[in-house]
């Protein structure tokens, strides 16, 4: 994909913050692989969330009954295997090596499950990363709760929580995120950069923000505007 000409590449970037569903993976949503898994749909309670009318926790705890509605007890390793068929994004193992290879930090910062979260940052070797997750009991089955460790719309405060824990600054940052709840992650003196960006909603929230958008499906493609 050619590089937009009217968007001028960073030449000093020392940190890079990714969203992880849409962006290092190929899948809308880690919560959304679970409820194709069990044959549920929260598209309802989705847009109850984006539009701010439920709490993470409250739209967490709504997934995990509907997932029991159908399979009570579910156990650990039945959502590791939910996540077997998921596939990294095109360009991301190439792109975070580069990255890394230049000294550059790298880190996950997702709303996401904090099971699937772990196993991508892993295999991509991410310095570090921070996701919601589950709460299981003693027998390793599913509790009726999430842990909320961020909200979707209040990433930026992780995101200066870590740059503040490394010494980096905030001018050298540049996060990547896929939908309109990611621009949290835009905090001031940073970079944001929209990759691919599926719902009409989250095109028109990058356009209103004014921040740069790469499409199409490789991630390698926003090296460019990187600088790198």
């Amino acid at each position: 994909m050619a590089q937009d000409p009217s968007i001028a590449p960073l030449t000093e970037t020392t940190c890079v913050v990714f969203d992880c569903d849409g962006v290092l993976v190929d899948a809308v949503s880690s919560w959304r692989t679970l409820h194709d898994h069990f044959g549920t749909d929260n598209g309802a309670n989705l847009q109850r969330f984006i539009d701010g009318e439920i709490s993470d926790t409250e739209f967490m705890r709504l997934d995990i009954k509907k997932w029991k509605s159908i399979e009570d007890p579910i156990y650990r390793d039945d959502l590791f295997r939910a996540y077997a068929g998921v596939q990294l994004m095109k360009g991301a193992r190439e792109l975070v090596q580069h990255l890394q290879d230049q000294g550059i930090f790298v880190a996950i910062v997702s709303a996401g499950v904090d099971l699937f979260v772990a196993s991508i940052a892993a295999m991509l070797k991410v310095d570090d990363w921070i996701a919601n997750g589950f709460e299981f009991n003693e027998d390793d089955t599913l509790g009726d709760e999430g842990i909320c460790r961020l909200h979707a719309t209040g990433k930026g405060e992780v995101i200066q929580r870590l740059l503040a824990m490394n010494n980096l600054e905030a001018s050298g940052c540049v996060s990547v995120g896929d939908s309109e709840m990611d621009l949290s992650m835009l905090i001031d003196g940073g970079h944001f950069i929209g990759f691919n960006p599926t719902r009409d909603s989250s095109k028109a929230a990058f356009e209103s923000a004014g921040v740069p958008v790469v499409m199409g499906n490789d991630l390698f493609d926003i090296a460019p505007y990187l600088g790198v």
